[in-house]
């Protein structure tokens, strides 16, 4: 009795290769489907990933108003100063500061049990960048 890996592998038969046509399994080396692109963006994957992530921690509301609040008050404000400006919980505000945060907008400073929070100018000033770039 022939199990049925073996009666798998004596079906498979080699497909042959015509020039200029792809097997549905072959991929171009440019990654594409074998055909050359009219437009090339601009952007390289990395660069669209991570300006996205910019833009996608401005586009909330409550975001904007920590960053609002923020650059209103030069230098460092206090979470727990930050949390008492509006109505959300703690960990509502520490969500969106981690947001904040890992898109570069925002940085801390830990002091004992505090963390003080300032803007970022300079990741302020490369959103403002992408933003133009699209204009």
């Amino acid at each position: 009795m022939t199990s049925m890996n073996q009666m798998s592998s004596t079906r498979t038969t080699a497909v042959p290769a015509i020039a200029g046509v792809l097997h549905p399994r072959q991929t171009p080396a440019n990654g594409g489907v074998g055909v050359v692109p009219k437009f090339v963006p601009t952007l390289t994957e990395d660069e669209a990933v991570s300006q996205a992530r910019l833009l996608k921690a401005l586009a909330d509301p409550t975001r904007l108003r920590i960053l609002s609040l923020l650059s209103r008050y030069e230098g460092e404000v206090c979470v727990f100063e930050i949390v008492e400006s509006f109505t959300l919980e703690q960990p509502t505000i520490s969500h969106h500061l981690r947001i904040l945060r890992d898109a570069g907008l925002v940085d801390c400073r830990k002091k004992g049990l505090w963390a003080y929070y300032y803007v970022r100018r300079e990741a302020l000033t490369r959103a403002q960048e992408v933003i133009n770039s699209l204009a």
